[in-house]
């Protein structure tokens, strides 16, 4: 009978970085990048809350559609993220709210972070866990996760604003955020 060798796909990498990254700081006057794509209604519409309410606090938004991922169109999408990676402060990157659109959610996220972005990825509960495990694979276990409740995508555009507006401030918070510069006393 031959004997064969089973591997295990599960081993971590041999690089981490256990560390978030640096901080967003102050907002004002920052850059900042959200990476959206083509399936969540649910994060588009999160995403132009949390837009309007950085704006608010005197930054720059500006938006990545994730795409077609693989062959010569996702040599184009992976180019245009690295173009982008030069145009904002920060990033934040989503959604997690399956098996692959987490993984490619996470792989960006770890493009951000790797350049030196402060960076957060955006997952609902189902798949946070996953997140996690993709981001220490991926030799990022530090990378930030901001978790929002699932299901998402199934609710009404009403109840996902509420839902935005109930999370902003922890996206702030895990961002490492504010949302004006501490003034020095005089």
């Amino acid at each position: 009978m031959p004997i064969g060798k089973v591997l295990d796909p599960t081993a971590a990498g041999l690089v981490d970085n256990a560390s978030p990254g640096p901080d967003a700081g102050p907002l004002t006057g920052k850059r900042i990048g959200i990476r959206v794509d083509q399936i969540w209604r649910s994060w588009d519409w999160i995403s132009e809350q949390w837009d309007e309410k950085f704006r608010q606090a005197g930054a720059t938004v500006s938006y990545w559609r994730s795409c077609g991922r693989s062959g010569e169109e996702g040599e184009r999408m992976d180019a245009e993220l690295r173009t982008w990676l030069g145009t904002i402060d920060v990033a934040v990157v989503g959604l997690a709210n399956c098996g692959s659109c987490t993984g490619w959610t996470i792989r960006d996220a770890i493009a951000c972070a790797n350049a030196g972005l402060p960076t957060v990825a955006i997952a609902t509960k189902n798949f946070e866990d996953f997140a996690h495990t993709i981001a220490a694979r991926g030799g990022r276990s530090g990378l930030r996760v901001h978790v929002l409740p699932y299901p998402l995508n199934e609710r009404e555009r009403q109840e996902v604003n509420q839902i935005g507006e109930a999370y902003y401030a922890g996206l702030l918070k895990i961002m490492g955020a504010q949302l004006q510069a501490k003034q020095d006393a005089a």
